[in-house]
């Protein structure tokens, strides 16, 4: 299975035993919704960066924002806070837009930032939820890292908009 989300197409994903309609939005607009901050692809030295709060489920460096924060300065603290690392140089690829159908949060209509980051890292000293931090070749990504179930396409269109088989 290598479908990728297109545009404004929904893919239903269990996220936290609710259920929810998630779609990728291009860059051009950030769609309708309560702005829940940002991800990044981020990569160092040719390598991705992933993290995990135990060292088994890894993932992008990610947050929500803080006040009034714009979807690049997210982006920016977070990979900051999570992977220890400074961005040099970023790339807003898109927007995800999920809705909450089942659950206890249902109608809500969250929208996050989907970004590249090129990093400089700085030595690992963790200080924030993220406890531990690996770099991976592009082609092990989406294999490593914990993908919720429904939400592969939207994955498989982020590492695609990334450009990682130019890594």
């Amino acid at each position: 299975m290598n479908d990728i989300a297109e545009n404004g197409a929904y893919v239903t994903a269990s996220i936290n035993g609710q259920e929810w309609r998630v779609a990728w939005y291009p860059p051009s607009d950030a769609p309708p919704g309560r702005p829940h901050g940002a991800e990044a692809v981020c990569v160092a030295d040719g390598r991705i960066v992933v993290v995990s709060p135990d060292g088994q489920r890894w993932g992008l460096p990610a947050g929500r924002p803080e006040g009034q924060e714009q979807w690049v300065d997210t982006m920016r603290r977070e990979v900051g806070e999570e992977a220890c690392a400074e961005v040099t140089d970023c790339r807003l690829l898109g927007f995800s837009r999920g809705i909450c159908v089942r659950g206890p949060e249902e109608g809500l209509v969250l929208v996050r930032s989907m970004w590249r980051a090129e990093v400089r890292l700085a030595p690992w000293d963790p200080r924030f939820e993220m406890a531990h931090r690996r770099l991976l070749p592009a082609e092990e990504v989406f294999q490593s890292v914990a993908v919720p179930d429904g939400l592969g396409p939207f994955y498989r269109r982020l590492f695609a908009e990334a450009a990682l088989h130019d890594l």
